[in-house]
């Protein structure tokens, strides 16, 4: 039992704000609290597809494989934008696993073999429907089929990093690390290093 076992929100109304390359709405909702009272609210709400991220692990080497690229908001906020991150992508309609062995391949060139999947969450709740399905998996440089570097028909214009993982996690102390989804990865080899062997 929780204090908000009877609290409920009711949506009264929902407004498209705009349509483009993904969905903002205008919610309004009344919201009974936990103490009784009906109040109405109003949400604005970013409409993201599900996606997945994956560590890339070669344990031989003890490095991870990272990309680098673009990111708009990040020059917004005055930073710099080509930034670094673990392979990620959008399902496009298929489950998460498939989605991410795609998706690493084309970013990254690696074919994952023993793919494993951790968890998943929620990158801004309180704002995005945004779900991500994190992943890792262990490579060697066998598995290295293509150069990566993403799809030009979707204008991906992506570096493949190669980086020892302790290397990675001193990046996030520095700031040269700053993707919510890769500290998360990169933490969790940490914990987890004895699993990736």
């Amino acid at each position: 039992m929780t204090k908000f076992d009877n609290a409920k929100a009711e949506i009264v109304d929902d407004q498209t704000l705009s349509n483009g390359w993904t969905r903002l709405s205008r919610y309004t909702v009344d919201y009974t609290g936990s103490h009784g009272e009906t109040d109405r609210i109003y949400r604005e709400i970013y409409h993201r597809t599900p996606a997945a991220t994956i560590l890339l692990y070669d344990p031989a080497r003890d490095t991870v494989v990272l990309v680098r690229q673009f990111r708009l908001p990040l020059q917004l906020h005055g930073e710099p934008a080509w930034i670094l991150e673990t392979p990620a992508g959008l399902l496009d309609g298929d489950d998460p696993e498939p989605a991410i062995r795609r998706e690493a391949m084309e970013e990254t060139g690696y074919r994952v073999h023993n793919v494993r999947y951790l968890f998943k969450a929620y990158s801004s709740p309180g704002s995005v429907t945004e779900v991500v399905h994190f992943f890792a998996a262990v490579i060697d440089t066998t598995d290295r089929v293509s150069s990566g570097g993403g799809l030009s028909e979707e204008h991906e214009d992506i570096e493949v990093v190669e980086i020892p993982l302790d290397e990675a996690m001193a990046m996030i102390g520095t700031g040269e690390i700053i993707d919510f989804k890769t500290i998360i990865l990169l933490q969790w080899a940490m914990l987890n290093r004895s699993l990736l062997g």
